[in-house]
């Protein structure tokens, strides 16, 4: 792995809305996914922040690959995140685990959080192979806009699995057209990935254009 430059990426204006970005478990900030998604997010003159957790922080030091560690410490490291923006309504969430995180914090607003919206990138709705060990019961107490962008034929929830849940009226779920959980189309679908990935970032622009 090589390494990154700052502990944060930022891309797009400074003085365009904040969109703090998290990875998923298995791939730091400066994965593809994320950094094709950050580029196309400031397109649109967001300012994309991405961060890495600690475990990814000494995975890219060490190079010796660990889990995540149980999601209560994830979430006051990216409650720390946030408190870097003090006074600035910021948009929050990540690919995966990394948007997990972010309901879950949009879930149970604190003192001092200023959350204008949620994004979640591929958000895993259940482990793989175990769809009814849902991870959805805290999602019907988030409050503010919350914007799904999801895979039809993701793993960790497609669109047969969704239909079936109880979401909360002010979250919405762009659906990306064949997608598996990177948003990836099969080459039978005569997509491409770039053209999902932009299809993607203008559904999330178009959110935090609305909710800014």
């Amino acid at each position: 792995m090589t390494s990154a430059p700052t502990p944060f990426l930022h891309d797009g204006p400074a003085d365009g809305p904040v969109l703090l970005l998290a990875h998923g478990a298995g791939a730091p900030m400066d994965s593809s996914f994320m950094t094709e998604m950050a580029g196309l997010l400031a397109g649109f003159d967001i300012h994309v922040v991405r961060f890495e957790f600690a475990y990814m922080r000494a995975r890219r030091a060490d190079g010796k690959r660990r889990p995540p560690p149980r999601l209560p410490g994830l979430i006051e490291e990216f409650r720390q995140v946030i408190s870097r923006f003090p006074n600035t309504p910021v948009f929050i969430g990540g690919k995966s685990m990394g948007g997990r995180v972010a309901s879950m914090i949009a879930a149970d607003l604190q003192d001092g959080d200023d959350i204008a919206g949620l994004v979640c990138l591929g958000y895993p709705f259940h482990p793989p192979g175990k769809p009814d060990a849902l991870r959805t019961s805290h999602l019907p107490a988030i409050t503010c806009p919350a914007l799904v962008v999801q895979g039809e034929r993701d793993p960790l929830g497609n669109t047969d699995d969704v239909s079936g849940y109880d979401l909360p009226a002010n979250m919405q779920v762009f659906w990306s057209a064949s997608g598996n959980h990177d948003l990836a189309p099969p080459k039978k679908s005569g997509l491409t990935v770039q053209e999902n990935w932009s299809a993607a970032a203008g559904a999330i622009a178009g959110f935090i254009g609305q909710n800014a």
